[in-house]
């Protein structure tokens, strides 16, 4: 049991702090990564939400932070990409001396456990997945206005029927996201998420004390347009998804997650309410200590990982041999070497190998990747070359001496339809860096030699973002921190949080005692 309020500490991650807390002394590390409606503080005066926490810690130690942007951490700039908030779970995990841990990844952050499990396997113990989604078929915020059976019509093609929600579902959803866009601070769209809730003015006063409007709508809008469908395949480690039937997010987005992760347990549990901790918390508790606790197959032993590929490749390289001649043409090749691998160190990423006319390289995500890509392009006309460049992102083979896999070799088909100067990349790369500022213009869908099906190629738009694009009005949106817009009401609750919580908890009874129906069901997928 929690004895006490946890103390707040606080973790440096890119010139940012972020506010974490650790309780429990059970064998197993768990961070517990939260949503946009996050305050660490402000936890420990919701009854529920306390007894959830104190069941985890009877079993594991928990690592709790609020994200870059909200609750009590440092707010940011601007928007932040899926690379951002993986990088976020691994400095908190760093901070406190986790090697290896549980993601529990609940609503919008989903998408970015999903992305570090696949990324850094060898510090994903497990994952957990509650009330999240892979993708939503999000285009922006003019698709609240759409007839939802348009939009269910939109969807059919990319889900398929079985996970496709349904007219009133999405309707429902439509409702939520747009008091979530329009009316954040006054409680409506928390309460559309936790309809158990008895006070909508509290609930109000949690929103504010947790993000800002702008805030609030940047993080929703980044995470459903944002598709890690692609990667979901890749994901090695034990998981376990768990949806209630009649929240929010639809059921069928939870049903998709465990259909497509390799091995993936799903726990569906009757319930309105998004937070696990209000449907059937019990079942859930039971369900989560014995999926960590009880007897597993070990996850088989292996060296794969999802990374980011980059291939770039000199332009009319033989000629400008000839021209040169070959001393000075080596010359040539060993200054961009070099340029290469300070580039490439700069950007976070690993030069497997010289192509002889280019490189291979890997990176855990995909912003730095094209960033990267970008230098390099400006690296080699500065000594008088022209390069191009082709991007994936997928599953690949690490070994001692290099990389494999279909990744690379859908990189190495991609570079080479890449014109002078173009830096080329795969829709999957599009669908990932969500908010990096990154535009890009259709090359349409394509056959890669050796490679299964048609692939949509992309250029990045050198630049950026065209102008009234999504992309441009996301990454240009205040993101201000939650204390722009809270009142003097909410800075005394804070403070009370802060001191003592338990002032707070009487008042904070928040869904019925009584009334609750049991039912579970649990599948796991081939």
């Amino acid at each position: 049991m929690v004895r006490a309020v946890p103390e707040t500490s606080y973790a440096s991650c890119g010139g940012l702090s972020l506010a974490y807390q650790v309780f429990g002394n059970g064998p197993i590390d768990l961070v517990f990564v939260g949503s946009f409606v996050s305050h660490v503080e402000l936890v420990w005066t919701v009854p529920e939400c306390v007894a959830f926490m104190e069941r985890l810690a009877t079993f594991s130690r928990v690592l709790l932070f609020d994200k870059a942007g909200v609750g009590v951490s440092d707010p940011v700039p601007r928007v932040r990409t899926l690379d951002d908030r993986a990088a976020e779970i691994e400095a908190v995990m760093d901070a406190v001396g986790f090697e290896q841990a549980v993601l529990f990844g609940g609503s919008e952050s989903g998408p970015s456990s999903i992305f570090f499990a696949a990324t850094r396997p060898e510090r994903t113990q497990a994952l957990i997945l509650t009330g999240t989604f892979a993708y939503f078929g999000f285009t922006g915020w003019d698709d609240l206005e759409v007839d939802p059976v348009e939009l269910r019509t939109r969807l059919v093609p990319e889900l398929g029927e079985e996970f496709t929600p349904s007219v009133p579902q999405l309707a429902r959803w439509q409702s939520w996201a747009h008091a979530a866009g329009t009316a954040w601070g006054s409680g409506e769209a928390t309460k559309a998420l936790l309809p158990s809730v008895r006070s909508t003015r509290q609930l109000g006063m949690v929103e504010r004390m947790s993000a800002s409007p702008g805030m609030a709508r940047v993080a929703l809008e980044a995470a459903f347009r944002a598709d890690v469908r692609a990667i979901l395949p890749t994901i090695s480690v034990p998981t376990l998804v768990i949806h209630a039937r009649d929240e929010v997010i639809p059921v069928q987005e939870g049903r998709y997650l465990a259909a497509h992760i390799p091995g993936a347990q799903l726990l569906e549990v009757d319930g309105r309410d998004h937070v696990p901790w209000l449907s059937d918390p019990d079942t859930i508790l039971a369900a989560v200590e014995e999926f960590l606790t009880g007897t597993h197959a070990a996850p088989a032993l292996t060296r794969r990982a999802l990374r980011t590929v980059l291939f770039t490749d000199i332009v009319a390289s033989t000629s400008q041999a000839a021209a040169i001649g070959d001393e000075r043409w080596r010359a040539l090749l060993h200054r961009f070497d070099e340029i290469t691998h300070e580039l490439t160190q700069r950007f976070g990423g690993t030069v497997v190998e010289s192509t002889g006319d280019g490189h291979l390289i890997t990176f855990e995500g995909p912003t730095q990747a094209i960033r990267c890509a970008e230098a390099l392009r400006d690296g080699a006309r500065s000594v008088g070359l022209q390069i191009r460049a082709g991007i994936h992102t997928g599953e690949c083979e690490l070994g001692d001496d290099g990389v494999g896999g279909i990744a690379v070799h859908i990189a190495a088909r991609i570079v080479d339809r890449a014109g002078a100067d173009e830096i080329l990349v795969s829709r999957t790369v599009r669908d990932l860096v969500v908010g990096s500022g990154t535009g890009f213009e259709d090359r349409g869908s394509v056959e890669l030699k050796g490679v299964p099906g048609t692939w949509q190629l992309l250029a990045v738009d050198r630049h950026g973002p065209g102008a009234g694009s999504s992309e441009a009005r996301l990454v240009s949106a205040a993101t201000p921190g939650p204390r722009k817009t809270m009142r003097r009401s909410d800075r005394a609750a804070a403070t009370v949080a802060k001191r003592t919580p338990w002032l707070l908890r009487g008042v904070a009874r928040i869904a019925p005692a009584t009334g609750r129906r049991v039912q579970r069901t649990v599948t796991e997928s081939p």
